[in-house]
């Protein structure tokens, strides 16, 4: 995983090299004041997941750096909560504008895949991104680019059997995202039993915390807990801080927040699972400017999957981390 990641970079920064040498075709070029090449490029980016939620936001800073650096013109969209309907509405309006090529996740392709499927049959170009790596293909997507979820959740329980949990428990903040789901039965698969699935709202980060607070007082043996994300695993530090257990019961979690990364530096976490979103931003808007400037996209491999994660934050590394953070790009 860690030579394709690096491979693909190697090829971003020669496509760099190239454009900003004035290579590539295809587009209407000009060049602005300060020298960076303009396309006529627009790219509608569409995800289940808003541009202020802390995870998001990281995304689209992303998406924003290499709208830039590209040249071409990004447009950010998602709905206001996790809503599939809603979402699938913004693809289809995003279509009906007709841009040059579509960036999607896909939490739910038996809700988002018409709407999908309508913009390839229009010729619009659509690379997926976090969400979907085990469905895009089906669909006519070109590319993905994120992390495959199950493998990632097999790897969270590994670590956490080697951890010696033997009884966890999963904390799934978005039942419906597939890719959450995908987690908790990678980490079945990892841990070598089944991990209860606590279903919470994200929405409601009381209730988060009211619920876990109450599995582990009702059930004294969990000596585990996994958390899907950030939404979750601050109230789930909130619930161990209360039952006086943090740092006692090991909690990991997918992705990263600033509460995450403090409480891994002191020892409190065991591990977060780091699927580098900024890169998903970024990368996503440097191949599709590339492959509607030069039919070509880099494939990441036989499965057409760029894998940005996982990636595997502990004590050891979680300070040097936080400095990514407060910049905005982890």
């Amino acid at each position: 995983m860690t030579r394709r990641v690096l491979g693909v970079l190697a090829l971003v920064a020669v496509i760099g090299a190239a454009c900003s040498s004035g290579g590539g075709g295809g587009g209407n070029e000009s060049q602005s004041p300060g020298g960076v090449s303009q396309r006529g490029f627009t790219i509608a980016v569409v995800t289940h997941g808003q541009a202020s939620d802390p995870f998001w936001s990281v995304v689209a800073n992303g998406v924003k750096a290499a709208a830039k650096d590209e040249g071409v013109t990004a447009n950010y969209n998602a709905p206001p909560t996790f809503d599939m309907v809603a979402m699938s509405q913004l693809i289809d309006a995003a279509v009906a504008s007709k841009p040059d090529g579509l960036i999607v996740s896909i939490p739910d392709a038996n809700a988002l895949g018409p709407s999908i499927k309508k913009a390839v049959a229009a010729g619009i170009p659509v690379i997926s991104i976090n969400s979907g790596s085990d469905v895009f293909a089906k669909l006519g997507v070109l590319l993905h680019i994120g992390q495959t979820e199950e493998v990632a959740g097999q790897i969270a329980g590994q670590q956490m059997k080697d951890a010696g949990v033997t009884h966890a428990i999963c904390v799934n903040q978005e039942v419906g995202n597939a890719a959450l789901d995908l987690r908790c039965k990678g980490f079945d698969e990892g841990l070598g039993q089944h991990a209860e699935v606590v279903p919470v709202d994200l929405n409601d980060p009381a209730g988060i915390t009211q619920s876990v607070l109450g599995k582990i007082q009702s059930d004294t043996a969990i000596n585990g807990i996994l958390t899907l994300g950030p939404s979750a695993s601050t109230p789930a530090i909130q619930a161990l801080q209360q039952a006086n257990k943090l740092g006692q019961i090991k909690l990991a979690t997918f992705d990263l927040s600033t509460d995450v990364l403090q409480q891994l530096d002191k020892g409190n976490m065991l591990f977060a699972i780091d699927q580098a979103q900024y890169l998903q931003g970024y990368l996503a808007i440097v191949a599709m400017t590339q492959y509607l400037a030069t039919g070509a996209i880099p494939l990441g491999g036989p499965d057409h999957i760029i894998l940005t994660g996982p990636q595997i934050v502990t004590k050891d590394n979680a300070a040097q981390v936080i400095k990514y953070t407060n910049e905005g790009v982890r």
